[in-house]
């Protein structure tokens, strides 16, 4: 049902910076460039992320309660997009670890502009 999700930035250039690095790590790239908008993901593939400048051009602020969830394999790739995050402009909401105790594993992360989003994987529950 959802074909990308949308987050605000008042910087494009850094913005895809950081989503161009985090992007790799699904092997996808930049689907819609346009000036003020980038998508990242695969034209009928699973749901993309997108960095745009608001349309009303009034500052771009991060929704309170909004996260974007990031589905990876295994907890190693929650570790690499997570790094990634760190290393290129994110800023820590939740190191990568286990989350209560269903088998649901995540790190939390903001982009530059604020926007939350977590990576994550589901593993084997505790037995």
């Amino acid at each position: 049902m959802i074909g990308y999700v949308t987050l605000g930035t008042n910087d494009l250039p850094r913005a895809a910076t950081f989503y161009d690095a985090i992007a790799q790590h699904f092997g996808v790239g930049r689907m819609m460039e346009f000036d003020s908008f980038i998508a990242w993901g695969e034209m009928g593939g699973a749901p993309g992320i997108a960095a745009t400048k608001p349309f009303d051009e009034r500052e771009a602020t991060p929704g309170n309660g909004t996260m974007v969830a990031l589905q990876v394999d295994g907890p190693d790739k929650v570790q690499a997009v997570y790094d990634t995050a760190i290393a290129h402009g994110g800023s820590d909401e939740g190191a990568p670890g286990p989350r209560g105790d269903d088998g649901f594993y995540a790190g939390y992360f903001r982009d530059p502009d604020g926007n939350k989003l977590n990576v994550f994987c589901m593993t084997a529950p505790p037995a």
